[in-house]
């Protein structure tokens, strides 16, 4: 079973939302049972909180179910418990690759590693919530593409 955790700033608006997309299309493939998906961020200061309003909004009006989510903080035991750990964006990277220690087990890269069309950062709604469409769009190509390597390498070689 392959684990994937998705990782914010603070788990509010993006790292919540890439989860709940990416449970959705396991779903969908029935797969949801062979992949262990989870968000986090790497600052603690909204712990237990929901997503973002404006992204629960943006989802809801998609059929994306965020309700369960709650906001948690990135720890050290993540590295080891996760296959993959994807960042939202290259500050948040940086600051997963300076708390991993030498040899994670987890492979840690950007979320958008798989689409570099899309650019490198997921925009983040957290002070600007007429982000969350373009965010979500955004999330959802990138879900798709790294859904597509991991049926590729990973669930179904």
């Amino acid at each position: 079973m392959a684990g994937i955790l998705f990782v914010g700033r603070r788990d509010l608006c993006r790292s919540p939302a890439a989860q709940a997309v990416f449970e959705d299309l396991l779903r969908i493939r029935n797969l949801d049972a062979d992949v262990t998906v989870d968000s986090a961020g790497v600052v603690g200061d909204h712990l237990g909180e929901p997503p973002c309003e404006a992204m629960r909004r943006e989802g809801e009006r998609r059929g994306l179910e965020m309700e369960h989510l709650r906001a948690r903080q990135v720890t050290p035991e993540d590295v080891h418990r996760f296959d993959y750990i994807f960042a939202m964006d290259r500050e948040v990277l940086r600051d997963l690759l300076g708390m991993a220690p030498p040899e994670p087990r987890a492979h840690i890269e950007l979320f958008l590693a798989y689409a570099p069309e899309l650019g490198e950062d997921v925009p983040d709604p957290y002070h600007a919530p007429g982000l969350a469409a373009s965010a979500l769009d955004i999330i959802e190509e990138g879900a798709m593409a790294l859904l597509t390597y991991l049926l590729q390498q990973e669930i179904c070689p």
